[in-house]
């Protein structure tokens, strides 16, 4: 690492930790009451630079404040867990304002009605990976949601499902084998979607899937191995990428 690399990455450390010390001086709940308080930071803390960033990564951001995901990990846990919070940050529409309502929403406290109102709204595949790992894989409508949007027609929604997937298969410990093996199911239906957020997001649940245990890497293994014979690109590319992973050396030995 040369010279200037050194000095941005000191720089980029020395950001974090200054944010770190003001999130630690703002960890009174109280501090962040409102959508229009948190808006009044994710202000002071957006850069251009950042925003840039998102072109960079094809993120689709809805009048972007600038502001790393980093630093909205540590806004989250300053403010904690907070429902109505949520819902007024997912209400102004913001890029940040929508990812930092997951990261705050309450699971236990998500709807039905809830979740089909926000898929219906998701427009980046940022937006949606962020509030399927953060929010909506840990309420109790996880499963009935995944399999529901796996077929859905708008392209982010499916995404949903098949994010949902890919989070569960992270975050569910009690889950036995039984419900992923019937998700292998979804997935070669799936698979023959070819636009691109939803082929990325069939191969990021099937490799998932098969990393959580020897049983159902043999499973995956096996899906993924009629997924690149088939003919038609969207399958074959899906299965042959997942291969790779799933029979690596790094794969096994974890298992």
């Amino acid at each position: 690492m040369g010279r200037g690399q050194r000095l941005k990455a000191f720089r980029r450390r020395e950001q974090t930790h200054r944010f770190h010390q003001r999130a630690m001086k703002n960890d009174d709940p109280s501090t962040f009451t409102s959508a229009a308080d948190v808006v009044c930071e994710l202000t002071r803390l957006g850069t251009t630079r950042q925003i840039a960033e998102l072109d960079r990564y094809g993120i689709v951001a809805q009048d972007p404040f600038g502001v790393a995901v980093r630093e909205l990990r540590a806004l989250s846990k300053s403010i904690g867990r907070h429902h109505e919070l949520s819902l007024e940050l997912w209400d102004t529409s913001r890029y940040e304002a929508r990812m930092l309502a997951a990261m705050v929403g309450e699971p236990d406290r998500v709807t039905l009605s809830q979740m089909d109102s926000w898929s219906a709204e998701f427009d980046s595949w940022a937006i949606v990976d962020n509030v399927c790992i953060h929010l909506f894989d840990r309420t109790k409508h996880a499963w009935k949601k995944a399999e529901q949007w796996s077929t859905a027609q708008l392209e982010y929604r499916k995404r949903a499902g098949f994010a949902l997937l890919w989070a569960m298969s992270v975050h569910d410990k009690a889950a036995g084998d039984a419900p992923f093996l019937n998700c292998l199911e979804w997935i070669e239906i799936g698979a023959d979607d070819d636009r691109t957020y939803v082929k990325k997001a069939v191969n990021m649940a099937l490799r998932a899937i098969g990393k959580r245990n020897k049983a159902l890497n043999a499973a995956a293994i096996r899906t993924a191995k009629r997924l690149a014979a088939r003919e038609a690109k969207a399958p074959s590319w899906i299965g042959g990428h997942a291969l790779r992973e799933l029979e690596s050396d790094a794969v096994r030995k974890r298992l």
